[in-house]
């Protein structure tokens, strides 16, 4: 069976293409083709224009590994699809049913964060998590013209760097989103706003001393995976919003 179907893509709950193929035992480029002949009926479904990104997944040793362009459907799109073919044996029911509850089940973990995100906690927490970032993104900037004076071509860069280091030792992120902060529960905002904190030290420190730059970043590293072993990872969406 098929699993991990659907996911949130920019704060909506879709289902990618590549997989809907393997469930429904089709050829991914035919049922692209069959997706784009009947393209304006899909657009109709969703009134407006039909996502298409592309995903990095392995598609198989065949592929080597590389991305595949795939389109991104609403629940409606995939029950739309799903008439498109007429075979009905137990394998595709079986697919057909497990698809549509995984779109119940996230709208609903979907509604409980949204639910969550407008308490009192939850926007106190984010507010001054927003002027945590604005320190650290002051002191980013002193580090990027630190880096730039020792020798860094791309310095700005490590903006990016700092972000994922944070996002991939803390959290397990499962989707797409154009700001994760703002899928984060509370308890997520405090992890995140103490790696800043942790980071911003670790900068701090290390430009005082006038240490390279690049060994500034592998010690802030070390700090950030010392402290991501303390707290472990956690989902995001975090499982516990989700409503049974």
């Amino acid at each position: 069976m098929v699993k991990d179907l659907v996911r949130l893509y920019n704060d909506e709950v879709r289902a990618g293409t590549f997989l809907i193929s393997k469930g429904f035992n089709r050829d991914h480029f035919k049922l692209m083709r069959l997706v784009e002949k009947y393209k304006d009926r899909f657009l109709r479904l969703e009134n407006k224009r039909l996502s298409k990104s592309l995903i990095m997944q392995n598609v198989s040793a065949k592929k080597a590994g590389r991305p595949i362009k795939e389109y991104l459907l609403t629940e409606g799109q995939v029950i739309f699809l799903g008439t498109l073919f007429r075979n009905t044996n137990d394998a595709i029911l079986d697919f057909k049913e497990t698809i549509a509850r995984e779109f119940v089940a996230l709208k609903k973990q979907n509604d409980a964060l949204k639910e969550h995100q407008s308490t009192e906690k939850y926007q106190i927490t984010r507010d001054a998590g927003k002027i945590l970032r604005s320190e650290a993104t002051d002191t980013m900037k002193e580090f990027v013209e630190y880096a730039r004076f020792q020798g860094s071509k791309k310095p700005e860069n490590y903006y990016m760097l700092y972000t994922k280091m944070v996002n991939g030792l803390l959290f397990i992120v499962e989707g797409k989103f154009k700001n994760l902060r703002e899928v984060m529960s509370t308890p997520q905002l405090m992890t995140t706003a103490t790696a800043e904190n942790v980071i911003i030290k670790g900068i701090s420190e290390g430009m005082k001393k006038k240490v390279f730059y690049k060994d500034i970043y592998k010690d802030v590293k070390s700090r950030v995976m010392t402290f991501a072993d303390l707290t472990g990872q956690s989902k995001v969406i975090e499982e516990h919003l989700l409503i049974e």
